[in-house]
This record gives structure tokens, C-alpha cells and sequence, in this order.
């Protein structure tokens, strides 16, 4: 990601309007995944972005979740449950821990994964190389007072 694209995400996420964003960006997100059948998502020229199929903690059905991602050298990604600072963890997370066994779609393939989330020890270490990919990603931690959960996505 090119300097200036990563100050802009930077400022955007540490600014106030990052709650009104919420349900405008999702929707949209969604909405252009599904009308260009799963080729663009809105965040993807910013930060690498999949969707996550999970099945639903209290339901049972499926979901789709547009994230973005961390995607690393073995062929896992990291994915982190800000849910743009609220104080709840997002659905999607809770979904995971109840249902480790997901889909992702990534660069037009549909992938099997595990999930795993990790402990604070690991999110820890990872945060510096998270915020380099996600700049201002971390202040929302503050805002929301709670951890945010980072979970890494393991092909089955």
C-alpha cells in the first residue's frame, strides 16, 4: 500500500466519522460483492479484504461477513473483530468460536478454513505487524474498552 493511501486510511480510522461509516460501508460492500459476483469489494484497493462464510453461533445459518485481512507467507490470514470501536465483539467472531469450520472467498476462489483465535500473547506479538498493514487499526481497542480478537484462518 503506497504511503499516502495508508496515512488516509490512518486518519480515517482514528476519526470520529468512522461510526457513521459503519452502516454505509458494510452494506456497500456486500452490495458490490454480490452485484459484480464476488470480483470488487469497496475496500479492496485500500487493504487486502476476503469474505467470510461462518456458520451462525445462535442460528445455524450461514453468513457472509466482507473483512479485511492480513495475509500471510504460509497461506493463513489474520482477520481482528473491531467492529469499528463498538464496546460488543461483532457477530462473525462469535460465530467463529462457536464454529471454527469456515469458507472464505479470496482472489475469486472459495477456501475451507479453521479458525483459531489467539491469545493475548500472540495478538500482541502480531499488533506491530497489523498496524503497519492497518494503520490507527489498534486506537479502536480504546474506543470500544476491549480486546479486539484476531483470529488466523488455517486452510482445511
Amino acid at each position: 500500500m503506497n504511503r499516502r493511501v495508508r496515512a488516509a486510511t490512518a486518519a480515517l480510522m482514528r476519526s470520529p466519522v468512522r461510526h457513521l461509516l459503519r452502516p454505509v460501508i458494510t452494506p456497500l460492500d456486500r452490495l458490490l460483492f454480490r452485484l459484480s459476483r464476488g470480483r470488487w469489494k469497496l475496500s479492496a484497493p485500500m487493504i487486502p479484504s476476503l469474505t467470510l462464510f461462518t456458520t451462525g453461533a445462535k442460528t445455524g445459518q450461514r453468513r457472509e461477513t466482507p473483512l479485511m485481512c492480513f495475509p500471510q507467507a504460509d497461506g493463513t490470514w489474520l482477520v481482528a473483530g473491531s467492529n469499528f470501536g463498538l464496546e460488543r465483539h461483532p457477530a462473525w467472531s462469535a460465530n467463529l468460536i462457536a464454529h471454527p469450520e469456515a469458507e472464505v472467498h479470496y482472489r475469486r476462489k472459495l477456501v475451507p478454513v479453521t479458525a483459531r483465535l489467539l491469545d493475548a500473547a500472540e495478538s500482541e506479538a502480531l499488533w506491530p505487524v497489523l498496524d503497519a498493514q492497518w494503520p490507527g487499526y489498534r486506537d479502536y481497542e480504546k474506543t470500544a474498552h476491549r480486546a479486539i480478537r484476531v483470529f488466523r484462518l488455517t486452510r482445511r
